[in-house]
């Protein structure tokens, strides 16, 4: 049912002034007269519908009425007013003295358990949580408190995830394969773990800290005869996790992520080798060749097809930025001569040639689909960087001999963390929308649901 929209029979015109108001909509309550409008919007004063005869749970004897009571409730909002109902309902009496039900109430049945508010309220409010609302703009569409709206929240959450409240729910489907990583819980280096079913992209399991115990208490959680089934995990580099994983269930491979295998080459490779180069021109007395340097290492990383499409977006005078007159924002275009730049950069030093080379490499070992082929590229870079004596390449050779197997794997499988890097970005949107979220069990259960909705 649809609480927003009433009938014409529901609605009211006030006599010589005007105003046009609606009934309630409840069933089993009888207004009595035209509703209050205040300053904390409209109250709908009323009554119960008359319950015939009521007998004392306990002893089976008949109640009598015995006065009434009165309570005022939160209702669905009409045309953006904030609404109440008070009810007046009839208290009961048992005659038996020896009875423990002495008194008795009687029941408001649109009342929603556990809050001072209606049942439509509540799943109106519920309906919005489900579009994604934060729950300020959720407080204040419907006129209740914060906490309660994260209250109902919550428990929507814990019925949709735990099976009594406080186990959490079995994985919905068998995975073939799963992803872990880490992601910053609060500031002060505080950190959770999150493990996807890389398939769907479901969350099935979030805790804190990041090292083995988590993983343990994932696998005790799922059971033996559900992780038997898992074929692969992709995790980055992180130890911890592969011996937890290979610990209990050896056969399971281990699948190194791509992006921070590329990412550390970048890092500690090329932006390194950069710097030191650039040192070194500038103490030889080579201002202008220490000059090219500057400002060049993302021309260092890209492949020569991306700077090759950004000179081909300059040549098209492709915008980067229009103008704007309100805060005079400059035009911006794409700028070219970006591969001729890169050029000069691989004639000037030979190290720069080796990062060319190792590239160019590195993307032929990711294109593959053998893992002997793959392992193959990944040792001839090995060679490659041990022979140029350069300690930055020598370290990323021992990156790769030391993760051998977890990367070539790669060749077979074809998974990364790539989906779990995508649900960790939503998790730092969802965090800043919050202004945070001190109760961690809340904002877990926010992000399993999130997961479901982002696949």
């Amino acid at each position: 049912m649809n609480y927003t929209e009433l009938s014409v029979a529901t609605q009211d015109v006030m006599p010589n002034k005007g105003v046009l108001f609606f009934k309630s909509g409840l069933s089993d309550f009888i207004q009595v007269g035209e509703p209050i409008q205040n300053e904390d919007g409209l109250t709908f004063v009323g009554k119960l519908d008359e319950c015939g005869d009521t007998f004392c749970p306990n002893c089976s004897r008949k109640l009598v009425k015995n006065g009434s009571l009165e309570s005022t409730l939160k209702h669905v909002a009409i045309g953006g007013i904030h609404t109440n109902i008070r009810v007046s309902y009839a208290r009961f009496r048992c005659l038996n003295i020896d009875c423990q039900f002495n008194t008795r109430s009687q029941s408001i049945p649109f009342k929603a358990d556990g809050y001072r508010i209606t049942k439509p309220l509540k799943e109106y409010t519920e309906k919005l949580l489900s579009y994604g609302l934060t729950l300020k703009a959720v407080a204040w569409l419907t006129g209740l408190d914060k906490m309660t709206v994260k209250s109902i929240h919550k428990s929507l959450l814990l019925s949709k995830f735990t099976t009594d409240g406080k186990t959490l729910i079995k994985p919905e489907r068998q995975a073939k394969y799963l992803a872990i990583d880490e992601f910053k819980l609060h500031d002060g280096h505080k950190y959770a773990t999150a493990i996807i079913d890389w398939e769907t992209g479901y969350i099935l399991y979030l805790a804190h800290g990041k090292k083995k115990a988590v993983v343990f208490e994932f696998m005790d959680h799922v059971a033996d005869e559900w992780m038997s089934k898992v074929e692969a995990v992709a995790c980055d580099m992180n130890s911890d996790f592969e011996e937890a994983f290979k610990g209990r269930y050896p056969k399971l491979d281990i699948v190194y992520d791509r992006f921070h295998i590329i990412k550390n080459f970048n890092d500690k490779v090329v932006s390194e080798i950069r710097k030191d180069e650039q040192r070194r021109l500038a103490e030889e007395g080579s201002p202008e060749a220490a000059k090219l340097l500057k400002n060049s290492r993302y021309i260092l990383m890209s492949k020569r097809s991306t700077l090759v499409q950004k000179d081909e977006d300059a040549r098209k005078d492709k915008l980067v930025s229009t103008a704007g007159e309100i805060f005079n924002t400059p035009e911006i275009k794409a700028h070219g001569g970006n591969e001729v730049w890169y050029d000069e950069l691989l004639e000037e030093n030979k190290l720069f040639f080796t990062i060319d080379l190792v590239k160019d490499l590195l993307d032929q070992a990711y294109n593959s689909h053998d893992e002997v082929e793959m392992c193959v590229r990944l040792e001839e870079i090995i060679d490659i960087c041990k022979a140029t004596k350069n300690s930055h390449f020598i370290w990323f050779a021992r990156l790769l001999y030391r993760h051998l197997r977890g990367i070539y794997t790669f060749a077979k499988y074809g998974i990364s963390t790539g989906k779990l890097e995508g649900i960790n970005n939503k998790i730092k949107t969802e965090r800043r929308k919050g202004y945070g979220y001190p109760d961690d069990e809340y904002f877990f259960l926010r992000l399993m649901e999130l997961s479901r909705k982002a696949s």
